[in-house]
């Protein structure tokens, strides 16, 4: 099992950048394959950005397709999102998530674990 933090959101201006982090306990972080999700108010969760488990492979929505950079840093059980270029309609509750299944994933049925999720809120 492994419990997920994530951390980075808050306010930011249209066209700004934030860089969230996403830390998970334990020794086996580099057998998770790892995901971002986003839920906006009235919305349904939506997949943003994933990464397998070597860091090698990513895939991302096509609405942050080139704004959005996902890493990950297996040394120190972290994950990362780096948001550029900000819109309002990326405002959101951010949420990071963990699977052990190969490859890169995109579906919310897909992922095991979650975060709690981080907040950001992107003003015009």
């Amino acid at each position: 099992q492994v419990q997920l933090v994530e951390s980075g959101g808050g306010l930011v201006q249209a066209g700004g950048s934030l860089k969230l982090s996403c830390a998970a306990s334990g020794r086996t972080f580099r057998r998770y394959a790892m995901g971002w999700f986003r839920q906006a108010p009235g919305k349904e969760r939506e997949f943003v950005a994933s990464i397998d488990r070597s860091g090698g492979s990513t895939y991302y929505a096509n609405s942050v397709k080139g704004r959005f950079t996902i890493s990950r840093d297996n040394a120190k059980n972290t994950v990362y999102l780096q948001m550029n270029s900000l819109r309002p309609e990326d405002t959101a509750d951010y949420y990071c998530a963990a699977s052990l299944r190969l490859g890169v994933l995109a579906g919310a049925g897909e992922f095991d674990y979650w975060g709690q999720g981080t907040q950001v809120t992107v003003s015009s």
